[in-house]
């Protein structure tokens, strides 16, 4: 993350890490839908990423840069708001403001370790690299859509398999 970056000093370090939690796990019934935040600077590409996982059953919600979502996570996750936290985040590598790379750097600095997918058009061994040093996972576009609810069932662990 360069100097004076949008990037910059936007995420509160008294963040709650959204891997503790407190509560018992509901039953699986009860089980309310995993909330995750699609970021994607392209408007067709968020959209059909987001679709196919609202189609999957989960709750979406869609911003359109890392910005965006630096701002959707604070608020979300704030003085421990457990109600409204994210489960799961699939973001865009490259995008405006502050890229995806940015925003999963920022949120381990916080010491949030929320799953996250990593999407790119650039699967450089740079990238993969990077990525996987973020403890985050990777889809290289194009992808086809079951791969993704793949990889989502297998980070919230959800697979049946």
């Amino acid at each position: 993350m360069t100097a004076g970056t949008f990037c910059s000093g936007t995420l509160h370090a008294a963040l709650p890490a959204v891997t503790d939690r407190t509560r018992p796990p509901e039953a699986p019934s009860e089980r309310a839908p995993a909330r995750i935040v699609v970021a994607e600077d392209d408007l067709e590409m968020r959209r059909l990423v987001a679709d196919c996982l609202r189609r999957a059953g989960y709750d979406v919600a869609e911003v359109g840069n890392g910005g965006a979502l630096l701002k959707r996570l604070e608020a979300s996750m704030f003085l421990g708001q457990e109600a409204n936290a994210v489960d799961l985040i699939v973001t865009d590598a490259r995008m405006p403001l502050c890229s995806g790379l940015e925003v999963v750097s920022a949120l381990r600095d916080a010491g949030i370790h929320v799953p996250v997918i990593v999407m790119t058009a650039f699967g450089s061994l740079e990238t993969q690299k990077s990525v996987q040093a973020l403890g985050a996972a990777m889809l290289e576009k194009p992808f086809r859509l079951e791969q993704l609810l793949y990889v989502v069932a297998q980070l919230l662990g959800t697979n049946s398999s």
